[in-house]
């Protein structure tokens, strides 16, 4: 470690802060220029290419926003602060994330993993009382250590080619889901036949909903009965659940369903109409609608829940968030498909949805390697 240097963090780095074209002014908003907020990027991925919403050439002149460029960093410093993405192209962004430029002393690609390592202690000094906020000083208060630029390019090609791999994975994933789904819309909207059975879903899957023990705070734990949140899939750019990020202790399981792995879920609130599969016994709350009992397979109610997606939220009512109630679900009208052609429709796309797990199994394995390796590359624990 001799010929590493100490740092803070704030001396390596160039620190940009966003800003929001005013709402008012229609002529700011739909152009060519992405705008960033933090849900558009927190969803694990190294790098950010779109956004949901996109500014003009006149909105970014006439507002505090700046333009990130390809291989820029971009951090989350409100809410959910210390969240970290690399820049694919031109983008700008607003107030809640600051853009991040490296200095002559780090290579961009190593400041990337620098800033994902140093995430805890940025959390650890934010300030806040609604939300938590990290500042400009926050920067200075995080010490860091530098190896030589070389060496620091080593560390990173490493870090990358596994980030490479999980990336290669993903859009692997994209491809092959949209295959499934086309083959759906194919085989059940496209060549309907007329002879099938018309109905609603209520009459061939049974509907039913989560529960929740109440305060949950008082059964949230760090170890028990995994508790799975919407906010665990709602940047979960796979069909199954590895994990959750909470748990529940034994004196809920009363108040709860607890659900063993290869059951189908479907969100009902917050986010409503996301369906998932299981990869986890877990429990699931009144946010959650599950089906004990189906005349179809969980893969076509899955591409089936894809497909009306935009109908069912439509259907959805609440003052806040947009709930999806069991009797909406019961009574969305569908026709049964002949048993044959829903036998061979299983057959056909079983193998794509085979693949989806096998890559995901490889998606978390790469994961955890390059999780387990960042901090003790970062460190100089692991000579390269």
């Amino acid at each position: 470690m001799s010929e590493w240097k100490e740092y803070k963090l704030g001396e390596i780095i160039q620190l940009i802060g966003g800003g929001t074209p005013k709402t008012s002014v229609p002529e700011y908003w739909d152009g060519d220029i992405p705008w960033l907020s933090v849900s558009d990027f927190n969803n694990g991925k190294k790098y950010v290419f779109t956004a949901e919403k996109y500014i003009t050439q006149l909105g970014l002149n006439n507002s505090s926003t700046k333009l990130l460029h390809k291989d820029d960093i971009i951090i989350s410093a409100r809410g959910t602060v210390g969240v970290v993405a690399m820049i694919g192209s031109d983008m700008a962004f607003n107030q809640s994330c600051y853009g991040i430029r490296n200095k002559d002393l780090v290579d961009k690609q190593y400041l990337y993993y620098l800033l994902v390592n140093s995430v805890n202690g940025l959390k650890q000094n934010a300030y806040g009382g609604v939300f938590d906020t990290i500042t400009r000083e926050t920067f200075d208060l995080i010490d860091v250590s530098l190896p030589s630029l070389n060496e620091q390019c080593r560390i990173a090609a490493i870090l990358s080619s596994l980030d490479d791999k999980i990336d290669l994975l993903h859009r692997e994933n994209a491809t092959l889901e949209q295959m499934a789904e086309t083959l759906f819309r194919q085989w059940f909207v496209l060549e309907a036949k007329e002879e099938w059975e018309e109905g609603k879903l209520g009459d061939w899957v049974v509907i039913k909903r989560g529960g929740s023990p109440r305060p949950i705070n008082d059964y949230i734990s760090s170890s028990g009965y995994r508790w799975l949140k919407i906010s665990d899939v709602t940047n979960l750019n796979s069909p199954y659940i590895f994990q959750t990020k909470e748990y529940i202790k034994e004196s809920g399981l009363q108040k709860t369903v607890y659900l063993n792995k290869g059951s189908l879920v479907l969100s009902n609130s917050a986010t409503p109409g996301i369906p998932k599969i299981l990869c986890v016994d877990s429990c699931i709350h009144d946010g959650w609608l599950y089906f004990p009992k189906s005349s179809f397979s969980k893969i076509y109610l899955y591409l089936l829940f894809k497909y009306i997606r935009e109908d069912l939220v439509n259907l959805g009512n609440g003052s806040i968030f947009t709930n999806l109630k069991t009797d909406i679900l019961k009574d969305y009208k569908v026709v049964k498909p002949d048993s044959k052609t829903l036998e061979n429709f299983d057959h056909q796309v079983q193998p794509i949805f085979d693949k989806l797990y096998s890559n995901d199994i490889q998606i978390q394995t790469l994961i955890q390697t390059r999780d387990g390796l960042l901090p003790r590359l970062m460190s100089g624990e692991v000579k390269i």
